[in-house]
């Protein structure tokens, strides 16, 4: 199912500023000793996101970015998460838990030294269900474009897709900024495991070729190249599924 939704996107091409899904992505580094507890504090807090239909998709760093956790919390646009029914629904599952929002962001704020959102375009909220759901492990890429290059940017990734489908590797999901953080877009490799993530290494060179040249690269060794043509800088970050 994924694998055909993805495929209608990369038909798509890039996709128009008011086209998308809206997302929330909040990246947080926790207090010094205060992991753990930043953990179980959102894991306490996962029923009642689901309550309002707002269960976050979360990850735990394990080497790149400064960040310890990533959360990506479903919108759907700002008129649907700001409409009237939608607020008391939220209001009512906080009340219903005995903790305020004010007071979770007080037990927060106490074990978090540093946070940054973004708010995102992406796929359909049923593509990023099902990549979540078969994942473990991932690869997080987030880009600023050189100025004038966002847009070739974003076309860059969507080659670096037609390039993976062509070695049959996972495609990358794309979320491109909306409001937020400094970042123009980031996109999300999804994995099984770290084995899985490695098995790029294992792809004949002939077919890396030949797939990177289909996709509009010069070469499979000008892909990474290209892409920094276009942007000042960027960030790699491995991350694993938080159950």
């Amino acid at each position: 199912m994924i694998g055909l939704l993805l495929a209608a996107l990369l038909a798509a091409g890039a996709p128009d500023p008011g086209d998308g899904y809206l997302y929330r992505t909040l990246l947080v580094r926790a207090a010094p000793g205060k992991l753990l507890e930043l953990i179980d504090l959102y894991k306490e807090r996962m029923p009642i996101y689901e309550a309002a239909g707002e269960r976050p998709y979360w990850m735990r760093h394990t080497q790149g970015d400064q960040w310890d956790l990533l959360l990506l919390f479903p919108m759907g646009s700002f008129a649907d998460y700001y409409e009237a029914e939608r607020i008391a629904r939220r209001e009512a599952a906080a009340q219903a838990s005995g903790r305020l929002e004010e007071d979770f962001q007080r037990e927060l704020d106490a074990r978090i030294s540093w946070r940054e959102e973004v708010y995102v375009l992406g796929p359909e909220l049923e593509v990023v269900d099902s990549a979540f759901a078969s994942a473990g492990y991932f690869h997080i890429e987030a880009f600023v474009a050189l100025p004038g290059k966002r847009e070739a940017l974003l076309e860059q990734r969507h080659m670096e897709n037609e390039y993976l489908a062509g070695i049959g590797r996972p495609l990358n999901l794309i979320f491109t900024r909306v409001a937020g953080a400094a970042w123009d877009l980031y996109t999300i490799g999804f994995y099984r495991d770290i084995k899985h993530f490695a098995g790029s290494a294992d792809v004949p060179d002939q077919l890396a070729e030949t797939s990177a040249r289909a996709a509009g690269f010069e070469g499979a060794d000008r892909i990474g190249t290209y892409m920094r043509t276009l942007i000042q800088w960027h960030r790699d970050t491995l991350a694993t599924a938080i159950r």
